[in-house]
């Protein structure tokens, strides 16, 4: 069966997912999660893309990010990933394939899932039992987000620049986020879609989406939309 095609839009914030080939690990030391974030740096800036929060787990990647063009993120991955499995066969004098496949993603509703596919990604480490607080993890935008670190990886999304007029109003508003656990029911939303490469937001999100691109973005039966709309009709963010 061909693989469905995957749903991207200009300017609209991706949710990415990469894992391990097996779920085997694909980080072993420090320095190569140093290296996977300064490739990461490199290529999204070649490809366009923007990042908004991320967080590197011992055998899976999580990133939110936004690409000036639909090919954007699919280039940007190709090429970190090429970058980095050729670095870890040299490192640790192995051969074959590290990832699972090709990465899975979800395409994010602004307006109600952004900051929460934030919290998502960044309270991963405590999900995993790995730390207690998202702030003892260093490899994720945690520290940057919630606490002012300075990351020159990433590019604030406009939502959570809107969180406060000034900096630190903005750290003490994003901070106050994570006081509350994410609900059962909006983790396993963001996981099915993401894994399914569905649209992550409400109906009407999901019809814009399936619309524009003249392709289904929920859960069920192939085909084109009765009704496609031009490109245009979706309300792409400057």
């Amino acid at each position: 069966m061909p693989r469905r095609p995957r749903l991207t839009l200009p300017n609209v914030p991706l949710h990415v997912i990469q894992r391990g080939n097996n779920r085997q690990a694909c980080f072993f030391a420090d320095e190569d999660y140093r290296f996977y974030l300064e490739w990461l740096a490199e290529y999204a800036t070649k490809a366009g893309c923007r990042i908004h929060a991320y967080v590197l787990m011992t055998n899976h990647v999580h990133l939110l990010l936004s690409s000036e063009a639909a090919n954007g993120v699919g280039d940007l991955m190709k090429a970190l990933g090429q970058r980095y499995v050729q670095y870890i066969n040299r490192v640790y004098r192995r051969s074959g394939t590290l990832w699972e496949g090709r990465f899975r993603s979800c395409l994010t509703q602004e307006d109600s899932y952004l900051l929460a596919c934030q919290r998502y990604i960044e309270l991963n480490p405590v999900r995993a039992t790995m730390v207690e607080h998202p702030a003892d993890y260093p490899w994720s935008s945690f520290r940057a987000n919630a606490q002012g670190t300075e990351n020159m990886l990433l590019t604030p999304h406009p939502l959570y620049l809107a969180l406060g007029s000034k900096r630190e109003e903005r750290l003490a508003s994003y901070r106050e986020l994570f006081r509350h656990e994410l609900e059962p029911g909006l983790i396993d939303s963001i996981r099915k879609a993401t894994n399914g490469n569905f649209a992550l937001g409400d109906t009407q999100f999901a019809e814009q989406v399936a619309n524009t691109l003249g392709r289904r973005a929920v859960p069920g039966s192939s085909g084109r939309p009765k009704k496609p709309l031009d490109s245009k009709a979706f309300a792409l963010p400057e």
